[in-house]
């Protein structure tokens, strides 16, 4: 059993599905007993109509599905767009998506082309190279119109250590033997701008993230970072675990990070690590930074003095308590709110930033885009240089 912020808003679903996921450690409540379950007489009217049904039905039922239905049903009477049933895709996907690892061999692809290669990886120790056209993996051959995502299955999906891929690199075909590994996903790109001033950009709130931080911290400290932007656009959230451990990262001790307020009393998280940083931070957000994200950027606003820069923040202040069934699905309903420091709760609201930036395109007479410039990036380094 787990506390989760999940965003649910149909236009923007497929985007922003993550929300904030924590732990025990955070919900005061037990539920209700085994004595209490057993003399509550409504589930056991319950219990009896679905005993009469099991029995008399003159069809066969199928009782998982009957109960899915049944449970989708009680969910939704509590009318509240962030408390639903997730079936054991669904659930799996968001685990694996939050989880900070995959099984691969650190490259990204488009298509069939190396797009990226990551550090420290097998694909960058085996020597492949942004750019390499994948031909074949493991005698399999593949086509542009193949597509990524077979080639992804096949090389995740492999049942061996080590994988034999063939690639194009200009005219000449090479081979290359690359073992397959678990490995972290890249949650935190970053990268060293003029006159010492750090980027990182941080994507969603895995069981990883605030160890990569540190680490992109330290690398940019090393190359002299004096000031940092904190990008924390389309971060549509994560676990709430990861949003505290990296805003104790900057923050001093004792330093107040959220509050939790349910129907019974408010719970405040405070900053209790030894580190901390002290230079000038400025965030950016757009209107898909949701929960853990709106976590971090509230809490470096109140408690570090951040700089917040972009366009409103999506708007997520409720908290849910989710249940893994037994048959790999989970149940998830509004338990609480979070409150940002300052007490304001930023549910349907968001968080306003300190310098309102929309972020513009520039396109011709048929549409089509001539300037992508990011403006909302070239003011988070204007105000950050000043400051």
């Amino acid at each position: 059993m787990s506390v989760i912020i999940i965003i649910s808003i149909t236009s923007i679903i497929s985007g922003i599905t993550t929300g904030v996921i924590v732990t025990n450690s955070y919900k005061n409540s037990t539920g209700l007993t085994y004595n209490e379950i057993l003399n509550d007489n409504y589930l056991n009217e319950f219990l009896e109509v679905y005993s009469s049904i099991i029995d008399n039905y003159y069809e066969d039922v199928d009782k998982e599905e009957m109960l899915d239905n049944a449970m989708d049903a009680m969910l939704e009477y509590l009318g509240d767009n962030y408390t639903t049933h997730l079936d054991s895709g669904e659930t799996a996907e968001l685990e694996k998506k939050l989880s900070g690892k995959y099984r691969g061999i650190g490259i990204a692809i488009l298509q069939t082309e190396i797009v990226t290669v990551y550090k420290n990886t097998p694909a960058e120790t085996a020597g492949l190279q942004v750019g390499d056209i994948i031909k074949s993996v493991n005698g399999k051959e593949f086509t542009i119109e193949s597509g990524s995502q077979d080639i992804a299955d096949l090389i995740t999906n492999s049942k061996n250590d080590t994988i034999q891929i063939c690639v194009l690199r200009g005219e000449e075909e090479l081979s290359f033997e690359v073992k397959v590994e678990t490995i972290n996903t890249v949650d935190a790109e970053y990268k060293m701008l003029e006159n010492n001033i750090g980027y990182i950009k941080m994507t969603i709130f895995s069981k990883t993230l605030s160890e990569q931080v540190t680490n992109a911290l330290n690398d940019m400290e090393k190359e002299g970072m004096q000031k940092l932007i904190i990008d924390l656009r389309d971060n549509t959230g994560g676990y709430l675990e990861s949003a505290e451990e990296t805003a104790n990262i900057f923050l001093k001790k004792g330093e107040l990070i959220y509050s939790l307020e349910n129907k019974d009393a408010t719970v405040k998280y405070y900053d209790e690590t030894d580190g901390y940083k002290n230079y000038p931070i400025v965030v950016l957000i757009n209107e898909n930074s949701a929960s853990a994200s709106e976590i971090l950027a509230a809490a470096l606003k109140d408690s570090y003095g951040a700089t917040l820069v972009g366009a409103k923040s999506f708007g997520k202040g409720k908290v849910q308590q989710t249940y893994n069934l037994s048959d790999g699905s989970m149940a998830k309903y509004t338990s609480a709110k979070w409150l940002r420091p300052n007490g304001e709760c930023i549910d349907g609201i968001g968080i306003t930033p300190d310098y309102n930036v929309i972020k513009s395109v520039t396109q011709d007479a048929n549409g089509n885009i001539i300037n992508n410039e990011d403006n909302q990036l070239l003011k988070a380094i204007e105000v950050i240089s000043a400051l």
